[in-house]
């Protein structure tokens, strides 16, 4: 698979069915070895259907561990991040 085949692809969780984002609007943790380790989202308007509530911030970062990608198929990529722990969020 490369790099340019996961643009535009739309991600969504497994666990409620909610959209997360686009990876046109994410970056990637790529390790030392090349693999991506984790997908990057950034949101101006918040992560409300997942976390709960809408906050008074700029933007949301959500970093999606690569170990979470269930299936990446022709128009949208698979997560289950049913476990909070294993997600991390930030505000910015």
């Amino acid at each position: 698979m490369l790099l340019s085949d996961l643009g535009g692809k739309e991600i969504i969780n497994l666990f409620d069915g909610a959209k997360l984002g686009l990876v046109g609007d994410a970056d990637l943790a790529i390790g030392p070895n090349g693999a991506i380790e984790a997908i990057i989202l950034n949101s101006r308007s918040g992560f409300g259907g997942f976390f709960g509530g809408f906050a008074d911030r700029e933007r949301d970062i959500l970093v999606i561990p690569w170990q979470t990608v269930k299936k990446v198929g022709a128009e949208v990529i698979i997560v289950d991040l049913h476990n909070v722990d294993r997600i991390r969020k930030y505000s910015v």
